[in-house]
């Protein structure tokens, strides 16, 4: 890394909006916020944005909470504890709370950083990094920096390279051929190809980039506009398309790989079945998202626990994880595991089998359960002799199963079913 590099990196702070529900979770969101949701094994989807500011080098960071956000300052007071105001390094949770006059709850994206302009302004950065605290991903923010500054812009806007045929899911940006956006389109029926590829359009991935005295005033403006909505993507971002210098920046720049010809991994698992999927992808033999690169550590709450443990070895009394993530605490009991994701303390007895299992932390599973394709949530007690997966109608009386045949599994419809039985 070079001296201007390591400059700049040291003027910015990165400014994480984690306040929303994320409600395509579904049950999975009922007592916590989206950015607080487990992730691969031990972390939770929060890590990611932050884990990129730190090893990029950011050391200033903010995360404006609203819904449901214990979960998400406990684990943020637990987990990121080690930056020391002495060094000049700081994490503000910033809760909405009331900071102005009108008393209001965060409005939208770009009010949550409106209402914390006293907070950003005592950091004295001049660059702040706008990020979504509910993407997994890795990116290395300087490079994105870096081309803010040598472009000029008033605005960087981050930008998956997406196919035509499923970018209209998407906001995407239609650029000419130095990058410059020209036009920002809201989920297009038929969006637009790049100068160099046809095939492809650049889709928003809620990262931007801006010189914090020109946002600040932008802020200010916006805020006294009775017709905004007070959203970087619904009203920031569109105006400097129309009237200043937006560009964009290409995620496959700055992606963080483990290795030259590795896929540029990013995920918004916003879906029960998106979550499930990118969590199961961690069990193949060589899955895109690499959790085991030291040189970019995904950092988390790391609690104090024994190794997981496997015990009986009988005909059908098995204790066995094959192509499996197993983490700390875990107790496999007789119980074959095959193709899936525990994540701390989980507990499994005899004759139960789980395959393509994502299971939260605190979790039992009674004897001879079977579970198949399912997403079970924090301390759920699954009953003895429960079969799941295996019957979708059955599954749906009782628990929700998505349009992919993934069943989430929650206590309050265990309760429910148990009731009704």
């Amino acid at each position: 890394m070079d001296g201007p590099a390591q400059k700049l990196v040291s003027r910015a702070m990165a400014f994480v909006l984690a306040g929303g529900r994320g409600s395509r979770l579904k049950e999975l969101t009922d007592k916590r916020a989206k950015p607080a949701v487990f992730f691969g094994g031990k972390s939770r989807i929060i890590d990611f944005a932050l884990s990129n500011a730190l090893n990029s080098g950011i050391r200033k960071m903010a995360i404006a909470t609203q819904y449901k956000a214990h979960s998400l300052i406990r684990h943020t007071q637990r987990g990121w504890n080690f930056f020391r105001a002495e060094r000049n390094e700081y994490l503000d949770i910033l809760p909405a709370s009331q900071r102005t006059e009108a008393g209001n709850w965060y409005l939208g994206t770009a009010d949550a950083v409106y209402q914390n302009i006293d907070i950003i302004d005592s950091y004295r950065v001049d660059y702040v990094v706008i990020l979504a605290g509910d993407h997994v991903y890795k990116m290395d923010y300087e490079v994105m920096l870096r081309q803010h500054v040598d472009s000029g812009a008033d605005v960087t806007v981050g930008c998956l390279t997406v196919p035509r045929a499923e970018a209209s899911a998407f906001g995407v940006m239609d650029i000419d051929a130095q990058d410059r956006i020209v036009s920002f389109l809201e989920k297009p029926a038929d969006p637009p190809g790049t100068p160099d590829n046809p095939d492809v359009t650049l889709a928003s991935m809620g990262i931007y980039v801006f010189s914090w005295p020109f946002l600040r005033e932008l802020l200010a403006r916006d805020a006294a506009d009775p017709a905004s909505s007070h959203d970087f993507g619904g009203d920031i971002i569109p105006a400097l398309v129309r009237e200043g210098r937006a560009v964009a920046h290409r995620f496959e720049k700055s992606c963080v790989r483990s290795s030259p010809d590795a896929p540029a991994y990013w995920r918004d698992v916003g879906t029960i079945d998106a979550y499930w999927k990118a969590n199961i992808d961690l069990t193949d033999f060589t899955p895109e998202l690499d959790l085991w690169d030291t040189r970019w550590p995904i950092w988390t709450y790391s609690e104090i626990l024994p190794p997981a443990k496997f015990v009986h070895d009988e005909d059908s009394r098995r204790g066995v994880a094959i192509s499996s993530l197993v983490s700390g605490g875990c107790v496999i009991s007789g119980t074959e595991v095959r193709q899936s994701l525990l994540f701390s303390r989980v507990h499994t007895n005899s004759y139960a089998s789980l395959t393509r299992a994502v299971v939260l932390p605190d979790v039992v599973v009674e004897r001879s359960a079977r579970l198949t394709n399912v997403v079970i949530d924090r301390g759920v007690r699954i009953p003895r002799g429960l079969v799941v997966g295996e019957d979708p109608e059955e599954d749906a009386r009782w628990f929700r199963v998505t349009e992919g045949g993934v069943t989430l599994i929650t206590q309050p419809m265990l309760d429910r079913r148990a009731a009704a039985l």
